[in-house]
C-alpha cells in the first residue's frame, strides 16, 4: 500500500498481515496510524522503518516515528551519518537506528532485505529488494537513470514499484526554471516516462506479475501518460493483456491495500 507518493511525501507500507515494514516517513504519524486503522492495521502492523534517502519528502516525519513510535529504523552507513546530523531527524534517530550490510540479504523478521544504490542527488539514494513469503518486492522510487544492479534484482521480482516522474514535453515546454530542468533530466534527478518504459523493457520476465509507476509529477505528467508509456512498453514486448497488473500510484492520497 502506498500512503503518498510523490514531491508532497513518501511511504509505503508492505506487510503479511502478521507483520510489516514501512518504507519511508514522508507522511504524518496522525496521516499513517488513521490510514492503517483504515485497513484494519496500527502501528504494530509494522516492525521496521526502511529509508531510501535523506530528500524531505522521504523523511520528513523520520523524528516523530522514531521519537513516538520507537521501532528500528535500517539505513545505510552513509545514510545513517546523514540523519545523525539532519535537522528533522537528529534528536531522536540516534537510539533507532540500524545499519544494512551492502551486497547482501539482511535478515529482518519476517523479511529479507537488500539494498542497491540508484543514482539521484540526495547523501545517498538506495532502492530495495525485499523477499517475503515466496515474493520479491522491488521498490525504487527516486532515480536519474536505471542501474544493472536495479534492472538485474528486478528481473527475479514478482512486484516492482519504480518511478516514472514526467513526461518530456510537459517538463520542457513548462515554468520550471533552465537550471531545475537540468536537475531533473541529467541522470541524477528523476526517472521519465520513457525512460521508465525503457527499464521495463529491460527487467520484464514471465514471472513479474505487478508494476506500480510512483513519484508522478504533479506538474510535469499525468496518470494517463504515464500508464500509456508504459503500458506501450508491454505491447512491445508482446505481454499478454492480463499478465501483468500495471497501475499508477495516487500522489497525495493513499492507494488501496493490494493484495499481491
Amino acid at each position: 500500500m502506498s500512503l503518498s507518493s510523490g514531491s508532497c511525501g513518501n511511504c509505503y507500507y508492505l506487510g503479511t498481515g502478521e507483520d510489516g515494514l514501512l518504507i519511508d516517513a514522508g507522511v504524518s504519524l496522525r496521516t499513517l496510524k488513521k490510514t492503517l486503522a483504515e485497513n484494519s492495521m496500527s502501528a504494530d502492523s509494522f516492525s521496521a522503518v526502511l529509508v531510501t534517502h535523506d530528500h524531505l519528502d522521504h523523511i520528513r516525519h523520520l523524528g516523530s516515528f522514531c521519537k513516538r513510535l520507537h521501532k528500528p529504523v535500517y539505513t545505510t552507513d552513509e545514510l545513517k551519518a546523514a540523519l545523525m546530523r539532519h535537522t528533522f531527524t537528529a534528536p531522536w534517530f540516534g537510539g533507532c537506528s540500524r545499519v544494512l550490510e551492502r551486497g547482501v540479504w539482511n535478515g529482518l523478521g519476517f523479511a529479507s532485505v537488500r539494498y542497491f544504490v540508484v543514482p539521484h542527488d540526495a547523501t545517498q539514494t538506495v532502492g530495495y529488494a525485499i523477499d517475503c513469503q515466496g515474493h520479491r518486492f522491488v521498490i525504487m522510487t527516486d532515480l536519474g537513470r536505471m542501474t544493472d544492479e536495479a534492472v538485474e534484482l528486478a528481473s527475479s521480482a514478482d512486484t516492482v514499484v519504480v518511478e516514472s516522474n514526467y513526461d518530456v514535453d510537459m517538463l520542457m515546454g513548462g515554468s520550471y526554471t533552465y537550471e531545475l530542468k537540468m536537475r531533473i533530466v541529467q541522470g541524477y534527478g528523476h526517472l521519465s516516462n520513457d525512460e521508465c518504459a525503457s527499464a521495463i523493457r529491460r527487467f520484464w520476465h514471465p514471472g513479474l506479475r505487478n508494476i506500480f509507476l510512483c513519484h508522478l509529477s504533479e506538474n510535469n505528467n499525468t496518470p494517463d501518460l504515464a500508464f500509456r508509456c508504459s503500458s506501450a512498453a508491454l505491447e512491445k514486448l508482446g505481454v499478454e493483456k492480463g499478465t501483468v497488473s500495471l497501475r499508477c500510484l495516487p500522489r497525495r492520497t493513499p492507494s488501496p491495500l493490494f493484495v499481491l
